[in-house]
């Protein structure tokens, strides 16, 4: 998954993915563990999906905080 998908998702989506990534990775351990897995890579490319999402999540957060404050700002300083 890319980063431009991601972005493109809304907030509500990505916690699914986020969610749908972890127990595939669930899934794919007990695989490992019984020797029964036919792609070990994919473990490494859910865990970078799911950073990859937890990362844009956090950047979409500041960026809202970010803007929250400019507006607290902007009426205050309106204000005087």
């Amino acid at each position: 998954m890319k980063a431009e998908e991601v972005r493109n998702l809304s907030e509500k989506e990505r916690e699914e993915k986020i969610v749908d990534f972890s127990q595939e990775i669930f899934n794919l351990r007990f695989q490992l563990a019984t020797g029964k897995i036919e792609n070990p890579s994919r473990l490494r490319d859910l865990r970078r999906d799911i950073a990859r999402l937890k990362t844009i999540q956090r950047e979409n957060r500041a960026s809202d905080e970010n803007s929250l404050k400019q507006g607290e700002e902007n009426k205050a300083s309106s204000d005087k």
